[in-house]
């Protein structure tokens, strides 16, 4: 086997698989670069069958032993964590799939995705998006398939009990989006709050690099308050726009082309249940 060539075939698969286990592009890049080191070093990749998922099991065990760190980084992580947006990649997002949920790969979801161990995060990921099979999947994780069936089960009911709503299409949702975006360029709570549900929640992660709320509010007039604060104290010279991320319409604030927000929200077509704020610099890079 060429590990190159296979590499470069399949990089686009690899990286939409270690995104989601990560909710980073950067560290799916790196965790891909390191997954090709690290099979350059194993003997026996040359005797594999299927290239694809033997990279696919490098590549999910290198994501697992950087879970393992990111857990003590998210505990001293200044404020919500929030996964790192795709601005505009819908001709190269890495699905990593041929057929494809957009659900799947949208930040609510990557959100819900946190909720899970590393383990149950990656049996269900495995199986239940990249759909192998649990003989597969056991093989990948060096556990039995009783064991993997167990993990599937278990992160199949979190994801159940926390999945985040989505409207019927993705033009229902840029519809109540523009409606949110008309109400936040009035400024007034009383054209804002009614978009909300009673029970939104808002996530804002500034990672202690820029101004955020350290904490998530709840609450449609706690939160309309806190999004007409932010509209204060905006700067005069950003532009905003509807614009694909991870999937989905959202709002994207740039100034002088830098994209320096985006907020993606949760809804069901009718009210907004959740309201993602992005403003970390580190993860606007892209």
């Amino acid at each position: 086997m060429d590990l190159s060539k296979e590499l470069a075939l399949h990089r686009g698969y690899l990286v939409g698989l270690a995104y989601r286990m990560l909710g980073s592009r950067a560290e799916a890049e790196d965790a891909v670069q390191e997954g090709f080191t690290r099979a350059l070093q194993t003997p026996s990749s040359a005797d594999v069958d299927s290239p694809r998922a033997w990279l696919a099991r490098v590549v999910t065990n290198v994501c697992l032993d950087q879970l393992k760190s990111a857990k003590t980084r998210r505990e001293t992580y200044v404020g919500p964590w929030l996964p790192e947006p795709l601005v505009g990649e819908s001709e190269r997002l890495p699905v990593g799939v041929e057929v494809e949920n957009a659900e799947a790969i949208s930040l609510a979801f990557l959100l819900v995705l946190e909720r899970l161990s590393p383990l149950e995060r990656a049996a269900y990921l495995l199986r239940e998006v990249f759909d192998y099979s649990y003989a597969e999947v056991a093989s990948f994780l060096a556990r039995d398939e009783a064991a993997v069936r167990q993990l599937v089960h278990r992160a199949g009911e979190h994801v159940r009990v926390a999945r985040p709503r989505f409207a019927p299409t993705a033009e229902a949702h840029r519809e109540i989006l523009e409606r949110f975006a008309v109400a936040c360029a009035s400024g007034d709570l009383s054209t804002i709050t009614p978009l909300l549900h009673r029970d939104v929640t808002l996530w804002s992660d500034g990672g202690g690099k820029v101004h955020a709320a350290r904490k998530t509010v709840h609450g449609a007039d706690p939160v309309g308050r806190l999004i007409v604060g932010i509209l204060k104290r905006a700067n005069a010279g950003w532009t905003s726009a509807v614009e694909e991320v991870n999937g989905w319409p959202s709002l994207v604030a740039r100034e002088d082309g830098a994209v320096r927000a985006v907020v993606g929200l949760e809804t069901d077509g009718v009210d907004i249940y959740a309201v993602h704020i992005i403003v970390n610099p580190s993860k606007l890079a892209h």
